[in-house]
C-alpha cells in the first residue's frame, strides 16, 4: 500500500533515481539492496550522542580526512544508498551530494526504532561494501563497540561501557567514553 501512495514502483527493486523522489518529512529514507528503510526522526539523546560524536572526532581528525553527519547519503550500488548518523570520509571520496563508496569509518547511534538494522542489516552491506571501520553506541546502555574490516570479515576492535575509554588507532587515534557522549 505504502508504494502506490508514494507513486513507486511495484515488482522490482527501488533504486537511487526512486530514491531521489521520495518526500522531505522529516523521515529518513535509505536503499538496502533495492529495499526501501524508513526511519522516524531521531529521539533527542540520539541527537545529542551523536552531536557530541561529532564534535570529538572533528577535534581529533587528521587533516586528509572529513566528519559528515547524517542526513549524507553514501552510495555503495545503484540499489543500495545510506545514511549513517555519522562519517569519517577522505576529502577527496565525496562531492556536495554523496559520497560515491564506503567511508573510512561509518557510525550509528542505536535507536529502538533501527537497532536490527544498524546492528545486521546495515552493517552487513557496509562490511560487503569494504567500509574499514564501522561502530555501534548505544546510548541507552551507554557503550560503544568498534569494528575493523580484516581478510573481509569485522573484528571487534573494542568495546566500552559507561566510564570506560574506547581507544583506537584507525582511522584516526581517538579515544572516547561512552557516558561522555550523553552529556
Amino acid at each position: 500500500m505504502m508504494t502506490e501512495v508514494l507513486g513507486l514502483p511495484r515488482g522490482r527493486a527501488l533504486t537511487r533515481d526512486d530514491l531521489d523522489s521520495m518526500p522531505d518529512d522529516g523521515h529518513r529514507y535509505e536503499l538496502l539492496d533495492g529495499v526501501l528503510v524508513v526511519s522516524p526522526s531521531p529521539r533527542w539523546v540520539h541527537q545529542r550522542v551523536s552531536v557530541n560524536l561529532v564534535t570529538r572526532l572533528f577535534a581529533a581528525c587528521p587533516d586528509d580526512l572529513e566528519i559528515l553527519h547524517a542526513p549524507f547519503d553514501v552510495v555503495l550500488a545503484e540499489d543500495t544508498v545510506l545514511q549513517p548518523d555519522v562519517l569519517v570520509v577522505r576529502r577527496s571520496a565525496f562531492n556536495e551530494r554523496a559520497l560515491q563508496g564506503p567511508p573510512e569509518l561509518a557510525v550509528e547511534v542505536l535507536s529502538p526504532s533501527t537497532r536490527g538494522v544498524d546492528l545486521f542489516l546495515k552493517k552487513d552491506r557496509l562490511r560487503r561494501a569494504e567500509c574499514a571501520h564501522y561502530w555501534v553506541v548505544d546510548p541507552d546502555e551507554p557503550s560503544i563497540t568498534a569494528w575493523t574490516l580484516r581478510d573481509g570479515e569485522y573484528h571487534v576492535a573494542g568495546t566500552a561501557k559507561a566510564d570506560e575509554e574506547l581507544d583506537v588507532t584507525q582511522p584516526f587515534e581517538f579515544s572516547v567514553a561512552p557516558a561522555v557522549l550523553l552529556g
